[in-house]
């Protein structure tokens, strides 16, 4: 069989309406209920206020809330707090993402420990019944109180197997044909509860640190966990290995490997002090801080408006702050009393709101849509041709173009500016090249994306002779 020696191409792109923009600027906000009924004030502009419209009025529309299965140690996040804190959410008009932790404690990336009511069941099988009834249940109940929410993560930092049995033993290995069973039940859940409803919640699948989550979702989905919407991503510099360019970056191969969801970041913090205002440790002290940002106010928002336009800049879909609410009062918990926290809040020791409030109202820059249609190429039998190019700034995207002729519409998003490059190859000579006028550089072309959105209309055609 012959190789193709290249393939030549009419470019051209026609500029269209700007790209509207999506973007989810969200805050963790479960402690609130408890802060309220602690005491705290929380100032705007030197006036008390509730503390959900304060983040309304600064540029939030989604708000996060847990819920743990049956916390027998706090009077918090269990179904009726959380109907309280969804009714408070909505009745300011703002989004709601629904964070089942699956446990009746603290779950994250150290452990996943199964609620004590499930303990005894040693079936996978009935398990994972459990695990459906439990969140169609909740869910049911709150879409008939008009509390449905439009977002639901079926666990909490979920690196490790959830639903493992105490005492948790670090360094697991996770036994994916169970925890596929059990995620793809409580995913089956939130469908099937957003049938009679309204709102159809969409299913987000949450890992620690991005480091991490590739990695995980590369198995999760091997194992058959494939229907879900949005990855959601914590980044925390304290217990992260990546830079803000590495966040960015793994965002950006998330969204084309997974091109049906959605990519946030759906937890962070950053202090802006590394003082207290109690007699309780602060989770993030000195070892939390990157070399750019310093322990100030204004170290702490910059932080966030950096951290924003890189997930902007690489397709994401929002940025979720934790407990940005959670102050030091004169209310305990488990590790003293006050707040471990309160150095990391968006206000300040005597409840004055601090610039960082306002990283949700920053003036970002934003990507343009980028449609590439490629057409007019109908390769022999058996010898398929594929896109290749750094389209969001990864060379392992590859594409396989249609057999029949028929336009191929590759949509993504770019910032302007962002240079691009591309070539279109045969499965044997692997050499084949797109040429584009006097764009083509060592068999690439090459474009440069422009401030407004965009289509690039390119014929393909093949060039005579061997």
């Amino acid at each position: 069989m012959r190789l193709f020696a290249g393939l030549f191409a009419a470019l051209v792109f026609l500029l269209l309406p700007a790209y509207a923009h999506d973007f989810y600027f969200g805050a963790d906000l479960s402690f609130a209920n408890e802060m309220d009924d602690c005491g705290a004030v929380y100032r705007d502009r030197g006036k008390p206020s509730d503390v959900y419209a304060i983040f309304k009025n600064h540029g939030a529309n989604l708000v996060r809330i847990r819920i743990w299965n049956d916390a027998a140690w706090t009077k918090y996040s269990n179904l009726a707090d959380v109907e309280r804190s969804i009714r408070r959410a909505k009745a300011l008009g703002l989004r709601v993402l629904l964070d089942f932790q699956y446990s009746d404690d603290w779950a994250d990336a150290g452990k996943q420990v199964v609620p004590a009511a499930w303990a005894g069941i040693k079936d996978d099988g009935a398990l994972a019944n459990a695990l459906y009834q439990y969140t169609f249940d909740t869910l049911t109940t709150l879409g008939k109180a008009g509390l449905m929410p439009d977002l639901v993560q079926v666990g909490n930092e979920i690196n490790s197997e959830i639903l493992m049995p105490a005492p948790w033993q670090t360094g697991q290995t996770i036994n994916w044909t169970r925890n596929a069973r059990l995620l793809n039940a409580a995913i089956k859940a939130v469908r099937d509860a957003g049938v009679t409803s309204a709102i159809k919640p969409k299913v987000v699948i949450h890992i620690a640190q991005p480091e991490n989550v590739e990695a995980w979702f590369a198995a999760a989905t091997a194992a058959g966990v494939t229907d879900f919407d949005v990855i959601g991503i914590s980044y925390y510099p304290k217990w992260s290995h990546d830079t803000l360019a590495g966040l960015g970056a793994t965002i950006n191969r998330l969204r084309y490997r997974y091109p049906k969801a959605q990519v946030m970041v759906a937890e962070t913090g950053y202090p802006w002090t590394l003082q207290w205002a109690d007699n309780t440790n602060n989770v993030l002290g000195e070892e939390a801080l990157m070399s750019s940002y310093r322990a100030t106010p204004e170290g702490q928002e910059q932080y966030l408006i950096d951290l924003t336009q890189t997930v902007i800049a690489n397709g994401g879909a929002g940025v979720v702050y934790w407990a940005p609410d959670w102050v030091s009062t004169k209310c305990h918990t488990r590790w003293g009393q006050g707040s471990s926290w309160e150095n990391a809040t968006f206000f300040d020791f005597q409840g004055n709101a601090l610039p960082a409030i306002d990283f949700m109202q920053h003036q970002y820059n934003w990507p343009v849509s980028v449609t590439f249609r490629f057409h007019g190429l109908v390769p022999p039998p058996g010898q398929p041709f594929f896109l290749w190019g750094d389209f969001v700034g990864s060379r392992q995207f590859a594409i396989r173009l249609p057999d029949d002729g028929k336009p191929l519409d590759y949509v993504t998003t770019m910032m302007p500016g962002q240079k691009i490059r591309f070539q279109v190859f045969d499965n044997l000579s692997l050499h084949a090249r797109l040429i584009s006028g006097d764009t083509v550089v060592d068999g690439f072309a090459t474009e440069t994306i422009p401030g407004k959105d965009a289509v690039y209309d390119i014929n393909l055609s093949m060039p005579a002779g061997p």
